[in-house]
């Protein structure tokens, strides 16, 4: 059954792309709804001419078993992955790695990315690591140092970056050029990643996508309920990152800019489809949408937020967290 599912996704996902057989991909950590919700988008996304085609075809499951959101839910996707849509489950990357053409690590859990995008990248095989891009800065920076040692190019995002909302904000002509931007997001927190990498990066990522790089300096207001960071930009310019774990539980942005203001909608629809689309690009282009660079800046600024919450909000520059001060 799963041969004749796995037979029939290719035969589709090549006649849509005009006879051109679709990129095969392969998933590393399947204890995420994001394995599942990027697999049926890819084979929805096939029959779109300006997407590529792309197909999972096979599937590595690797949890963290300290992490119930990690070891509770490994197996029901697992399944669900191998049942309904033919992804053919191996036991190692090594196993994983000769039949595909692209990587997605896809682990929950931060704290396995190294060592999995370590394996992957001696492949030269394209990756995308989904959030967060690690669980240290440390580890972010070695995954970026590996990647430009390798040449194997990746990148990693929140998926709100991509959303057709925020896309639509950064690119109206109407705004001008951005001088500041509220970021907002559900802000629950995982003990073994600094604070804001959980769930914070759906607000701090897309705080980047309006900025841009150049912050050199964060300071943090946290109570039990609510995170505050303000951010600093080398050219004056100020941008925030409000978290929340109590109260309205949305996703957004306010952008200010030369010419105008304009804020994202209160309700988000689509909030995968954008990334999976950039995802298939990159495995066909291999050029990274995203700057690894500016990732490792948005981890940056995380990392100083959890710094200024040790110090009781006090302003911390993102070079003492690169410089690994």
């Amino acid at each position: 059954m799963r041969l004749a599912i796995a037979a029939a996704v290719l035969c589709a996902s090549s006649a849509a792309s005009g006879g051109e057989p679709p990129i095969k991909a392969g998933m590393i950590g399947l204890d995420t709804s994001h394995a599942v919700a990027f697999t049926k988008f890819f084979r929805e996304l096939g029959g779109r001419p300006d997407v590529p085609a792309v197909t999972v075809v096979a599937g590595c499951p690797m949890g963290m078993p300290d992490n119930p959101a990690s070891a509770d839910r490994i197996e029901g996707y697992t399944a669900a992955l191998a049942k309904d849509h033919g992804v053919a489950i191996v036991a190692t990357i090594e196993e994983l790695l000769p039949r595909c053409d692209a990587i997605l690590i896809e682990s929950v859990d931060g704290r396995a990315h190294l060592e999995q995008a370590r394996a992957v990248f001696a492949s030269g095989k394209p990756v995308f690591i989904d959030k967060p891009l690690a669980a240290s800065y440390a580890d972010a920076k070695e995954i970026v140092r590996l990647a430009r040692e390798s040449g194997t190019p990746f990148f990693s995002a929140s998926a709100l970056r991509f959303c057709g909302a925020y896309q639509a904000v950064k690119n109206d002509a109407a705004l001008g050029a951005v001088v500041g931007c509220d970021a907002f997001s559900p802000c629950a927190l995982e003990p073994h990643h600094p604070d804001l990498y959980w769930y914070g990066i759906h607000g701090v990522d897309p705080l980047f996508l309006f900025m841009g790089r150049g912050c050199v300096e964060v300071r943090r207001v946290h109570t039990e309920a609510y995170e505050l960071v303000v951010g600093r930009w080398s050219d004056g310019r100020i941008g925030t990152f409000r978290g929340a774990r109590r109260g309205f539980q949305g996703f957004g942005a306010t952008v200010w800019g030369e010419k105008a203001v304009r804020r994202t909608p209160e309700r988000l629809e689509n909030l995968y489809e954008g990334l999976v689309v950039e995802i298939a690009r990159f495995f066909k282009t291999r050029k990274p949408p995203v700057d690894p660079e500016e990732t490792l800046q948005v981890m940056a600024f995380m990392s100083a937020a959890d710094l200024s919450k040790e110090r009781g909000g006090a302003p911390v520059s993102l070079a003492e967290v690169e410089n690994g001060r």
